[in-house]
Parts: structure tokens; sequence; C-alpha cells
């Protein structure tokens, strides 16, 4: 489930005062948020199990209980919607988008043409995977 160890490495690297202060005021909100909407678990409760410990598999479980119990099918969409986010969507996302590639001076880059591939770039990472 695309997104979910992300979430959860950000908890982890937060509680450590390790997370770049850049992407702390998105902890339960954009991504994040909609994760948790989809999972219907609650964030601070989230961020409590995933500081008991425990494997990202373990702690995906524990949602499933919690929230609700998701089929690999509704993963697949899931995973889908977000990697393609930002690719055709409309034009409120597309100025999102946008505006987030033109504040890390990534804005002439229109190989970026959704938000996993920015976040790749102004990450440090290959969009394409390549090494």
């Amino acid at each position: 489930m695309v997104w979910f160890p992300r979430m959860l490495d950000k908890i982890r690297l937060h509680a450590q005062g390790a997370l770049p202060a850049d992407y702390t005021p998105w902890l339960g909100k954009g991504f994040d948020g909609r994760c948790l909407r989809f999972l219907r678990v609650d964030y601070e409760s989230l961020v409590q199990r995933t500081l008991q410990g425990g494997s990202d598999e373990e702690i995906l479980q524990w949602c499933f209980v919690q929230g609700r119990l998701l089929s690999e099918e509704d993963i697949l969409i899931w995973s889908d919607f977000l990697r393609k986010r930002g690719l055709r969507d409309g034009p409120e996302i597309q100025a999102d988008l946008q505006l987030s590639k033109e504040q890390c001076g990534l804005g002439h880059r229109t190989d970026l043409d959704t938000y996993f591939r920015y976040n790749d770039v102004d990450e440090g990472r290959d969009p394409d995977g390549e090494c």
C-alpha cells in the first residue's frame, strides 16, 4: 500500500526529532490525511500505535482492525490513484503541483507530472527508479 510506509517513517522520524521541518506541517494532512481517511484511522491513534513498535505490516494490520479491512483490490486502487495523482487531474490539483515544483526551483520540469515524481526529485531520487 503506497504512502503508508512513508507516513510511518515520518511519524518515527518526527518522534526522534529527525524529520525535516518542512515536513512537519503536513503530518496527518495532505496525502497522510487522505490515507488515514481511506483506512478510517485517526492520526493520533496511529502515532501512538507506531511508536509502540512493530513492522509496517503489523501496524497496517492494526489499522484494518481499528478502521476497516481493505481487500487487495482496494489497496491496488488506492496505490494506483496515488501514484498517478497530478497526472491530468483538474486545474486545482495541477496548479498545486506546479506551485510545489516552483517553490523548490523545479517549476521548469515538465517531466514531473505527478506528486510522486516531484517528491522523488525533490528528495534526491531518480523518478524513474534508475540509479
